[in-house]
């Protein structure tokens, strides 16, 4: 990652720069044949706020200190489920999106969750294949838990197609002494 920017986890200052870059991040999706609702649902201020004070989101931040990207996690089945990733697209291309996520992969770890899962649009290039790329890998809808599979039906009533979404994994294991993040 650049040099320019910070990880740390949110605090309440944060929260009121985390709206624009979501809506920024979201406009790259246009021309992708993703459903209204990708680009124009919103993570209201209270889920963020609740995030922040339970220790579940993380921020990308300038040399000046203001957010430039966000990780939104949630507890699912006794791992970290990676609801959200958003880096304003000023800002891509330089590394924070996946220091992000592996900031969030180093705490599962850490916090001896078994994974850390996650739904994405398998056919576009900054998802599926970006987390690819971070060692995810593909969980087969028979080897979905309850609350994964209810995840996956919830995301296509909302009109997002099953086929062409998919749901990831990466099992963070233990600490290793002197070992690497992701």
């Amino acid at each position: 990652m650049n040099a320019g920017y910070k990880i740390e986890r949110a605090v309440p200052r944060h929260i009121r720069f985390l709206p624009e870059i979501e809506h920024a991040a979201a406009e790259l999706f246009v021309g992708h044949g993703v459903p209204e609702s990708v680009i124009t649902e919103e993570t209201s201020e209270t889920d963020f706020r609740c995030a922040q004070r339970d220790g579940l989101l993380w921020v990308a931040v300038s040399g000046t200190g203001v957010p430039v990207g966000f990780a939104l996690v949630e507890i699912l089945d006794g791992a970290a489920h990676l609801e959200e990733v958003d880096v304003h697209p000023a800002h891509g291309r330089r590394g924070v999106g996946s220091a992000l996520v592996r900031a969030v992969c180093d705490w599962a770890r850490q916090s001896t969750l078994s994974a850390v899962t996650l739904t994405t649009f398998r056919d576009i290039p900054w998802n599926a294949p970006f987390y690819a790329r971070l060692g995810f890998r593909e969980l087969a809808a028979d080897r979905l838990s309850p609350v994964l599979a209810t995840l996956v039906r919830e995301e296509a009533a909302r009109g997002l197609e099953s086929a062409r979404r998919v749901v990831m994994i990466f099992e963070v294991g233990p600490v290793k002494p002197g070992g690497a993040g992701v």
